[in-house]
């Protein structure tokens, strides 16, 4: 029976609050950076705190809490809750160098995943010592199947799985624990047990995805989220479709959104209202609809204030007095390189051989700030979305379609504006001259990176018109590869001193997927080529991106919005050398250079030291902290600038406006446009896009996730090859080599597996299965699991939607 569909206002279904946007919030801070609001707010009594009737502690008070943070009596930071045990959750040490405990979820005292939040520490007599599962390899799993067992139970009760597993989050090194970390107290015992007493910020959207339960003599329904690190929550049986009291089995394959409206102290479950009927578990569209809605991603189409702000008459022409202020290169040999099916193209590049033997290099960006004008209702939106989301099926625009994909898009044989770089470089990649400011472009050709790959492959092949798109006659093709050549070597060059000189890249498996054209299901997928192509457009934006980071600073030191990488955590590099050193793996983490010269040379050239290098990679990626904007007035030591992968002092995001924010700040503070804004708003804008882009990575990875288990679905059983990354004492880790996923294998659900031993040495595990022979004459098979063991295995679709599980064959089997 097809669900009833249950419409909401409007404005209960695109409600937000104050405290998630994380730019518009207008309340007196504390010296702290606290915000007073309703939630958190309240002038509750002592006495009241300690009521037996009530599940949490009732929250401190503004005043309470910016005085315990002054007194070094309180931490700030933060939370994010175990995946794969919503039981535990963790906030970064006010030195950043560990991680604090909560246990359990009256300790997280109603706060969720990603909320700022202040936490006080308990008694020395509740302090408890844990392991993270952030530490795969050097953790105990003593409860590992105990906890996979719970996890099927509830999985059972709540009749749907989660998605496919996911690692635990790197920790988000949040750029206030930056700035303020010397003003606060360290603590020096990692197993300290704490618990939430302040909600800061609600950076969760207390929105989630799940399934609704009938419970009979209830009032009420209990909705049942996806995500467990989300409560049960209870939704009135007047906010559940019309039948679903008389036909609740019609509802139990169906998706609903829930947005939580009270979280009592006095109950363990969350209160909340249905917002939307999605649709059926499993199908791609209601699924992507909900992982969107539980991370706040704006997918609703641009109001009409926001499409007035953009020209009316069509097709839009450059005025006249425009093109007087700007720089004219439309009769230079430029163009762009995309992917094939890219229609938001806002980088172009230029290669040109000078008389003298040297070339000038342009790199040529998409004027959005000549659009995109400051404080209109255009700016607001595009400020408050901050990027474009990136989905399998299709693209969440930051912008509207109009800017994107025409007014700002450098396409072939139109006049656009744009800001461009213009370098004199020799051959070599030294930089002799460097111009910045506004032009006008006329892009030649829209080339792919298959066909810019076709060019230096081929470097004396004569291009017929036929194997490429439509030219510029002007500009003859030999001419544009030509271009493409110049353009490579000097990339080359480049790429190579920017690794000698102490750079690191650190590469991981990317799966692409083949669609339907008409179903958009899909049809096959497969690990993403980064080829020449690919290195030639990344270097010239790395390099653009540089030169205008040291620009703008020197033009505004106060203001500047740059881009940080903080280096990795102290305590996990160090427990991965020593893990490295017990493998036997020569690999030298005191630096970025040092780490990639590591990662090119310590492995071999044997068949398999390509997947070894995947998971050293892997291995080596879970120390690493995320890359930050910041204005430069609000962090007052220029150390903290610096970027760690890159090795530079000075980095910015300049080269792709028309998807992020951050790139129209700086275009405004290159054109010396932007108004007289204060460092703490650009500071806070720099945080707000900090937070989307987070959002954004992680649901382009669970929309991956999603087509892969319609993918194993549809098409599994799939069998791969795959390297164990990491070893508990129970289960252990692989990444399928195929398809560059990763999955847990826990020993007590293999078939056939007689017994199972685990040892430990140091930072090593290591599991010795025990096969049940295959006849009675045959001996039982042992097979040891250790970091870097092949192993083979089955990828396979559960019963419940989008659930998938990797199942080890015996050895020998062959895939």
């Amino acid at each position: 029976m097809k669900s009833k569909k249950k419409n909401l206002p409007k404005h209960q279904e695109e409600e937000k609050s104050a405290e998630g946007t994380g730019v518009q919030c207008s309340r007196p801070k504390s010296p702290h950076g606290l915000t007073t609001n309703s939630h958190t707010d309240k002038r509750k009594t002592r006495g009241a705190r300690k009521s037996t009737k009530q599940v949490f502690e009732s929250y401190m008070t503004f005043e309470e809490v910016s005085h315990g943070l002054k007194r070094g009596e309180l931490i700030q930071g933060q939370l994010r809750i175990n995946p794969k045990k919503y039981h535990e959750a963790f906030i970064p040490s006010p030195d950043d160098t560990r991680d604090i405990f909560l246990d359990g979820i009256v300790a997280r005292n109603r706060a969720m995943n990603g909320d700022i939040v202040v936490v006080k520490v308990l008694p020395q007599e509740q302090w408890k010592v844990v392991r993270s599962d952030t530490d795969c390899e050097g953790a105990s799993e003593s409860e590992a199947q105990k906890e996979h067992m719970v996890q099927k139970k509830l999985e059972k009760k709540r009749e749907h799985t989660p998605r496919a597993d996911v690692i635990v989050e790197d920790q988000c090194n949040d750029l206030d624990e930056v700035i303020t970390k010397l003003r606060n107290p360290t603590l020096t015992d990692a197993g300290t047990v704490v618990a939430v007493v302040y909600i800061v910020e609600k950076k969760h959207s207390r929105a989630a995805t799940g399934f609704l339960k009938f419970l009979p003599d209830k009032p009420f329904a209990m909705f049942s989220p996806v995500d467990h690190r989300v409560p049960r929550i209870n939704v009135p049986l007047s906010d559940c479709p019309e039948d679903f009291t008389t036909r609740p089995g019609d509802y139990a394959n169906t998706l609903f959104i829930c947005r939580i409206t009270d979280w009592a102290a006095t109950s363990n479950f969350a209160e909340g209202q249905l917002s939307k009927t999605l649709g059926q578990a499993g199908e791609i569209e209601p699924e992507t609809e909900g992982i969107l809605t539980e991370y706040d991603v704006d997918f609703s189409e641009f109001p009409d204030e926001v499409l007035d702000c953009l020209p009316k008459n069509l097709p839009w022409t450059i005025p006249p007095e425009e093109m007087s202020k700007r720089r004219d290169l439309r009769n230079e040999c430029i163009f762009t390189i995309d992917p094939a099916t890219a229609r938001d193209l806002d980088d172009a590049l230029s290669c040109k051989q000078l008389p003298d033997g040297n070339f000038e290099v342009g790199v040529h960006i998409a004027d959005v700030s000549y659009f995109v004008e400051e404080d209109n209702t255009l700016d607001t939106i595009a400020s408050r979305r901050a990027t474009s989301v990136y989905l399998v099926q299709k693209v969440i625009p930051m912008l509207p379609r109009l800017l994107c994909e025409d007014l700002c898009s450098l396409s072939p044989l139109k006049n656009r504006l744009t800001f461009s770089v213009i370098w004199k470089i020799t051959p070599e990649g030294k930089i002799l001259d460097e111009w910045f400011g506004r032009s006008v472009i006329r892009s030649c050709v829209k080339l792919s990176y298959d066909h810019a790959q076709s060019m230096i492959e081929a470097p004396d092949k004569m291009f017929t018109a036929e194997e490429l798109p439509p030219v510029d006659p002007v500009h003859p093709i030999d001419e544009i590869h030509q271009a493409v050549l110049n353009l490579h070597s000097i990339a080359k060059n480049l790429r190579a001193q920017r690794f000698s000189g102490g750079a690191l890249r650190l590469d991981q498996m990317k799966l692409s997927f083949t669609l339907d054209k008409e179903t958009m299901m899909p049809q096959g997928c497969y690990i993403y080529q980064y080829r020449d192509s690919n290195k030639l457009v990344e270097e010239f934006m790395l390099l653009a991106n540089i030169a205008t980071a040291h620009h703008i600073y020197r033009k505004f030191p106060e203001l500047a919005l740059l881009r940080c990488h903080p280096p990795p955590k102290a305590k996990m590099l160090d427990e991965l050398q020593e893990l490295c050193d017990q493998l036997g793996i020569n690999v030298d983490l005191s630096s970025a250079g040092a780490l990639h010269k590591s990662l090119i040379t310590t492995l071999g050239d044997d068949e398999y030291s390509g997947a070894r290098k995947e998971v050293l990679t892997h291995m080596c990626s879970r120390p690493m902290q995320m890359a930050l904007y910041f204005c430069t007035g609000a962090v007052k030591d220029e150390r903290l600038f610096k970027h760690y992968a890159l090795n530079v002092p000075f980095y910015t995001h300049f080269t792709s406006p028309i998807r992020r924010y951050a790139d129209i700040i700086v275009h405004r503070l290159l054109a010396s446009s932007l108004s007289a804004l204060s460092s703490d708003e650009v500071q806070k804008q720099a945080s707000h896009c900090n937070d989307k882009k987070t959002v954004s990575k992680r649901v382009q990875e669970l929309s991956s996730e999603l087509f892969f288990g319609v993918f194993v679905k549809e098409c599994g059983p799939l069998d791969s090859e795959a390297m164990v990354m990491g070893v508990l004492d129970q289960s252990f880790d692989v990444l399928v080599l195929r398809y560059g996923v990763q999955k847990r294998i826990y020993c007590k659900s293999v078939m056939a597996l007689d017994s199972f031993h685990h040892r430990k040495v140091g930072k090593k595990s290591e599991l010795t299965l025990v096969w049940t022979p295959e006849d009675t004459e045959s001996a039982p098979v042992e097979q040891v699991i250790s970091v870097f063991t092949l192993v083979e295995v089955q990828l396979k679709a559960d019963n419940a939607p989008m659930k998938y599980s990797a199942m080890l064959k015996r050895p020998g089997d062959n895939c």
